[in-house]
């Protein structure tokens, strides 16, 4: 978990994960065996929380609880049980490595209805890493121009094998550049799809003047700085979002997203794929600089 000790032990890894439904209990409806199905949250089903279909503050299991006191989604093991209301049903034909995405996509369908985006604005994302690109692509489909802003050659390939417009840092000031294209207005909203200070202020100083939204998607550690002041808020209208996690209505969007690939994963799995017998090496695979989504195949040697 790296600098994130945030999380808690015992710790059973594995968040971002599909599979085919194996068995099922006799209560069990609108899911059958055979199916490919992807992990969503779960909850205790009962609490304030629950109800409104927010499982990740549900206040018993605490998000990705389970009864027994471990922590996490149990991604990385042959077989898992759990409830039917943490799985979404997905396209049968899909590959289970793009089905994985569902998790990390929920979180993007959240972040991009806080937003507010419209069509016709002008959206830039700042980093065209694995978050960034579907943060991307869902800005696309609202029918919003989309800008990316990258540094790392690997990533601006991919952000234009999608088609999107791409500045690079390294070759000019991206604020700059970005206002040249918008003539001289400035984006409608920036999502900051990487953790780090530059990025923040890069935001700040390539949104537009008034009434401009900057949408903190990323996390980062060491945590970064966003130097801004008040009164800049105030006269300009500024809004500052942040998001996290999503709720079942995020899931269920996901999922159809990805069932019908109206967003496109593929360019961003990386090759070659793994077993639980080669887990240290997909780690060790993941922490390339550049590495998209590694995945891990099960019951298989």
């Amino acid at each position: 978990m790296g600098l994130r000790e945030h999380q808690g032990y015992p710790h059973a890894n594995g968040h971002e994960g599909s599979g085919i439904v194996a068995a099922k209990g006799s209560k069990v409806s609108g899911l059958e065996i055979g199916d490919m199905v992807a992990m969503a949250y779960d909850g205790c089903g009962e609490c304030e929380s629950c109800r409104r279909g927010d499982y990740a503050h549900c206040v018993k299991l605490k998000g990705r609880w389970t009864e027994d006191g471990y922590i996490g989604g149990f991604g990385f093991s042959d077989y898992c049980v759990r409830n039917a209301r943490s799985l979404v049903k997905m396209n049968k034909d899909m590959d289970p490595s793009a089905a994985a995405f569902l998790e990390p996509l929920a979180t993007v369908v959240r972040g991009i209805k806080k937003l507010r985006v419209q069509p016709m604005e002008t959206v830039v994302v700042i980093g065209a890493g694995t978050m960034g690109i579907l943060n991307a692509q869902m800005a696309r489909a609202y029918g919003a121009r989309v800008i990316v802003s990258e540094l790392m050659e690997k990533k601006i390939n991919t952000a234009k094998s999608l088609g999107f417009e791409v500045v690079n840092p390294g070759e000019a000031d991206p604020a700059e550049k970005i206002k040249e294209m918008t003539d001289g207005t400035g984006a409608d909203c920036v999502i900051v799809a990487v953790g780090n200070t530059a990025a923040n202020q890069q935001a700040l100083d390539m949104v537009k003047y008034t009434d401009g939204r900057i949408l903190l998607f990323a996390a980062g550690y060491p945590v970064p700085e966003l130097k801004v002041d008040s009164n800049m808020i105030h006269y300009r209208r500024l809004e500052l979002l942040g998001t996290f996690e999503a709720d079942v209505n995020d899931f269920m969007a996901a999922g159809k997203l990805l069932s019908d690939y109206t967003i496109d994963v593929s360019r961003i799995i990386e090759e070659p794929r793994f077993t639980l017998n080669t887990m240290q090496e997909a780690y060790e695979h993941a922490a390339v600089p550049g590495m998209y989504r590694v995945s891990v195949i099960l019951n298989e040697k």
